[in-house]
């Protein structure tokens, strides 16, 4: 489980949703200050994050944690416009009537819907994903390198608000990808001074601990750049990707195209 809404009995309503990164990010901010992590046992999950210096790291100065959500009467394209107008990666369902949180809608759930209902006549899949402009490539791309650490990742993820970074060798062949929400490093974790002091692993360490037999959204998968949108929209069916990365014909990264893009593609056509 990667998010989970925040209820408050006080107020009887549902005032956040707490992420997997929202918990690395705290880990990040007890780094950065040399503060006493041994504090946090003692503190409830209100108090962190109403504490204004953790949400200012957390949120990027935003003071208040919104909890936006759907209901049940929501369309999909109202869905995508709110996960994307404010940069959400988890859109709760929630049934009004009972408080019931009935799913989270994410951008991967949008695009299987779209996978599996859309049909295009005019043969527009058949245009490659370079061609229609879906994605991010050469400059813009933000890398990582073995050699560096998790906090040095998470950093450049904070900064450029994203979920995950290609991570590339010396020739520019993608080795790996590093997930903002990837929990490896906590599992040698005794305790949380331990999980903060792993933040110095390097992403090499950490890629060799990842099990290979587990699949998941965040797996590394890539593509080229002459793949038309149909042939990924079947490479989606079949994977359920987060994100592809794009590499040439020397299997060098050129850029990459996230679930975020494709849905973002069909707002906007």
């Amino acid at each position: 489980m990667q998010a989970a809404p925040l209820w408050d009995p006080a107020m009887c309503q549902f005032v956040g949703l707490l992420t997997v990164t929202d918990f690395i990010d705290i880990l990040r901010y007890y780094r950065q200050t040399k503060m006493n992590v041994s504090t946090l046992t003692n503190r409830s999950l209100a108090e962190i994050l109403n504490d204004p210096n953790i949400a200012s790291t957390i949120l990027k100065g935003n003071s208040t944690r919104n909890f936006l959500a759907a209901d049940p009467t929501t369309t999909l394209k109202q869905a995508c416009l709110m996960l994307h107008q404010h940069s959400l990666d988890f859109l709760p369902v929630l049934f009004a009537e009972d408080m019931r949180v009935l799913a989270t809608i994410t951008y991967t759930n949008i695009l299987e819907h779209l996978v599996t209902h859309f049909r295009e006549q005019r043969r527009l899949f058949d245009d490659t994903i370079y061609d229609l402009g879906i994605g991010t490539y050469h400059e813009k791309l933000v890398t990582v390198t073995p050699q560096q650490s998790i906090a040095e990742a998470l950093d450049l993820m904070h900064a450029h608000n994203l979920s995950a970074l290609p991570v590339i060798n010396e020739q520019r062949k993608i080795v790996g990808v590093y997930s903002r929400s990837d929990i490896t490093f906590l599992t040698a974790a005794s305790d949380a001074q331990d999980a903060i002091a792993s933040l110095d692993m390097t992403l090499d360490s950490v890629m060799s601990q990842q099990r290979s037999e587990v699949t998941t959204p965040d797996a590394l998968h890539t593509c080229s750049k002459s793949h038309t949108l149909q042939s990924i929209f079947e490479y989606f069916a079949q994977i359920r990707f987060n994100r592809l990365f794009v590499v040439d014909e020397k299997d060098c990264l050129v850029g990459v195209v996230s679930a975020r893009d494709l849905a973002a593609y069909f707002m906007e056509s």
